[in-house]
């Protein structure tokens, strides 16, 4: 790549750093770094595996015979084309302290295990430095950046791959190290280098959810060239180039903090770039009709999806599914729902979640129940505001008993908690129905969680116990609710 050809920060090739004496051996037979250094990649190459490590021993073993950083480096640089080996040299010299490693150690094994493709291998020790150097160091935040300087300097030595540097970014996105993983983009634009677009739409995701959909949006417009001429471009004159996956990142964002006029203005930036979308983006499209009501224009979007031969995924049939419950249409959305079973789409615990909200909404308790049940049995967990929603359709319907059961079932079985105001409801209908016992329970339940009964609740016991024939109960409450407001 030109840059390293060019870099300000040159590279000392290694040959003429690894001339250093060193102290003799305890063996007496070595005495300079070359020697030990021709030792070891001799021992590597040569022996076999059951009597390599043993042999390494007792060369390096001595009490003044640990490598330094540079002799490993130029070790493991004759070894680069059997990078598993490397990987193995590096892993015993750590095990057996035997060399005190250090960043530019580190990158050279990194760049090793790139150049010959081992992604996972190179990810994970980019990890592992980045722990232990800012342990060591006491300096988390800056590792990753001097990390990233480790890597520029040896990188052209090491014949390394371009990819590197979007392993070490990732590693940073990971990590959740969101101003380092901006900083080493930013030097890497400086140096006319490009991460790739997966790695950028990774970056703009963490943004998101870390730092505001503003910020990210900045983010996006810098990284693929639209805050100006020269942005996005790398030293051979090519562009990072936005991808589906991109977009659907931006507008995520924006959907997230309910900007749902900028998920459209995205949505028209990913048509004016010539960008086929996919049908996540397509969902993405239809949620925002669908949370504005407008069903009609999201069925558009999915016919377009059909004429564009975009299979409808559990992402899409969810999406109708609930934009049809939103506005109390669920005969609408059982019929998309047949649909999905018919084209062997497996139903999702998002699918129950919306069609149970929607028969509540609608007040069919009964329906609700039912779709409860099945989904139990396709092991889906509900959340607790379905959950909620079915106790509160149960309590509107005078349905007080079978919302009881239900609720110990789900509490025993899943840890449902209540919200307060069915609380409220269930206390005062469990009241209603002369279920003194289980309105007793429901308000020490109410009690542990900090609140104090109003006059809505007493009122709610008195009439309770009136209702049983308890007078003396209910005359001593009735005394203790005016005490409380007297007081």
């Amino acid at each position: 790549m030109a840059f390293f050809e060019t870099a300000s920060c040159k590279f000392v090739p290694f040959s003429s750093q690894f001339t250093k004496k060193i102290s003799s051996c305890s063996s007496g037979s070595l005495s300079n770094s070359e020697d030990i250094v021709l030792a070891a990649v001799s021992i590597l190459k040569h022996h076999r595996s059951k009597s390599r490590w043993s042999n390494l021993r007792s060369l390096l073993g001595g009490k003044n015979c640990r490598l330094t950083a540079d002799q490993f480096s130029e070790i493991v640089l004759q070894l680069r084309n059997t990078p598993h080996l490397s990987l193995g040299f590096f892993n015993f010299t750590r095990n057996h302290s035997l060399c005190s490693h250090t960043l530019f150690s580190y990158s050279t094994v990194i760049h090793i295990l790139s150049r010959s493709r081992l992604k996972s291998q190179a990810q994970a020790l980019i990890k592992s430095s980045m722990v232990v150097f800012s342990e060591a160091h006491h300096q988390e935040s800056s590792t990753p950046v001097a990390l990233f300087e480790a890597l520029i300097k040896t990188y052209r030595v090491c014949d390394s791959a371009p990819f590197v540097f979007d392993l070490l970014v990732k590693a940073c996105i990971d990590a959740k190290k969101i101003d380092a993983a901006i900083e080493i983009y930013k030097m890497l634009r400086s140096k006319n280098l490009l991460l790739r677009t997966s790695t950028c739409n990774s970056l703009i995701e963490l943004v998101s959810k870390g730092r505001g959909c503003f910020r990210m949006y900045y983010l996006y417009k810098d990284i693929f060239g639209l805050n100006d001429d020269e942005g996005g471009k790398g030293s051979n004159g090519k562009s990072v180039v936005p991808n589906a996956a991109t977009f659907n990142a931006v507008m995520v964002g924006f959907y997230r903090e309910g900007l749902l006029e900028k998920v459209m203005e995205v949505w028209q930036e990913m048509e004016s770039c010539g960008c086929v979308p996919n049908a996540y983006g397509y969902s993405m499209l239809m949620v925002v009709y669908s949370e504005y009501g407008n069903m009609e224009d999201a069925m558009k979007v999915r016919k377009e999806m059909e004429n564009k031969c975009i299979k409808c995924d559990a992402v899409v049939y969810n999406t109708i599914i609930g934009g049809y419950c939103r506005i109390g249409e669920v005969g609408k959305a059982e019929e998309i729902y047949r649909e999905m079973v018919t084209n062997g789409t497996e139903s999702t615990c998002t699918t129950f979640e919306h069609l149970i909200n929607g028969y509540c909404k609608t007040g069919d308790a009964d329906s609700a129940m039912l779709l409860y049940k099945d989904m139990c049995r396709k092991g889906f967990i509900p959340e607790n505001l379905t959950v909620n929603g079915i106790v509160r359709t149960l309590c509107d319907k005078d349905r007080v008993s079978t919302a009881m059961t239900f609720l110990r079932l789900l509490g025993n079985k899943h840890g449902v908690v209540l919200e307060d105001e069915n609380h409220v409801r269930l206390i005062k209908a469990t009241c209603q129905a002369g279920m003194m016992d289980e309105a007793l329970r429901l308000q020490a339940e109410m009690a542990v969680k900090g609140f104090e009964p109003d006059s809505e609740i007493y009122g709610a016991f008195i009439d309770g116990y009136k209702k049983i024939g308890n007078d003396t109960m209910a005359c001593k409450l009735r005394n203790e609710m005016l005490g409380q407001q007297t007081s």
